[in-house]
Order: structure tokens, then sequence, then C-alpha cells
């Protein structure tokens, strides 16, 4: 029993010195979610068409990601996903060593991307919005005009 016990306490981190405690946790890839309002925006990473919004997306997590949601009739959202540490990292440190550490390094897995989450509030390509907050009432609008548009009247300066 004693050789058994004795066995096991030597094999398990002997074991787990081959292996990075991120890779096994998290692995290489992290699911993000995308949203939008309005939904169904066009959502392209790294130059690559994904799909329409709501959507998830496994994606490397030793890359930088750019993305761009595109909507006819609202201006295109950008956002760079970026790399940070992933608090699995000092599980290699404390228990993986410098073997668990490269492991995690080459998969990407020390990594974790952020946002965990896009949500794109796109703005419309309207050239007069009204926005409400509370009591006050902010109009928006743009110095150049359609050649639809019909005067409906003129503004004093007070």
């Amino acid at each position: 029993m004693k050789k058994k016990l004795l066995t096991v306490l030597i094999l398990i981190p002997l074991c787990a010195s081959f292996t990075g405690c991120a890779t096994i946790m998290d692995g290489s890839t992290q699911t993000i979610g995308f949203s939008s309002s309005p939904t169904n925006a066009l959502v392209t990473i790294n130059g690559k068409v994904i799909g329409n919004t709501p959507l998830t997306e496994d994606l490397k997590r030793k890359e930088k990601h750019n993305v761009i949601m595109t909507l006819e009739g609202y201006q295109p959202y950008e956002i760079t996903l970026t790399k940070k540490s992933n608090g699995w990292v000092w599980g290699n440190i404390i228990f993986g060593g410098l073997i668990g550490l490269v492991v995690d390094a080459s998969t990407g897995a020390m990594y974790k991307l952020t946002p965990e989450q896009v949500e794109a509030n796109l703005k419309s390509n309207d050239t007069a919005s009204i926005i409400t907050e509370g009591n006050t009432l902010y109009v928006a609008v743009t110095l150049k005009p359609v050649a639809s548009w019909k005067k409906i009247g003129n503004m004093k300066q007070l």
C-alpha cells in the first residue's frame, strides 16, 4: 500500500510537469460572443466573414483579432481583441515549472482574450437623431443637407 501511494505521489507531479496548467484548464482557444443592436450585423474577424450577430466563435488565444461589424444603413463598428496573461500561468510557476510554462506559451493557453463579449451599439447613418435622457431632449443634426429634404422652418438664435 505504501509503495502504491508513493508511486502516485511521484507520478502525479511528474505527469503534470509535462503539460501546462492553462492548456489543461482553458485550452488554446477561447469562445467569444458577438452581439449587436440592431441584430443581424455581419461579423468579420481578421478579414474573414464569420456570420451574423448574435453568434459565438472560438478564437486562438495567442493572436490579436481585428473585428468589424457592419450592417447596411449603419456605421461600421471596429474593435481589436487583445491578449492578456491568463491566471493559470501562476499554476505553472508553482506546479508545472518551466516545461508547463513552455507548453502554455506554445499553445497560447497562457493568454486570455479581452473583451470576452463584444456588444456593438451600431450608430445609424441617418443625418438626424433624437436622444432623451431623463427630462432632457437632445437633437443631433448634420451640417450637410440631403437633396430630398424639404425646408420646414428656420431657427433663431436667442
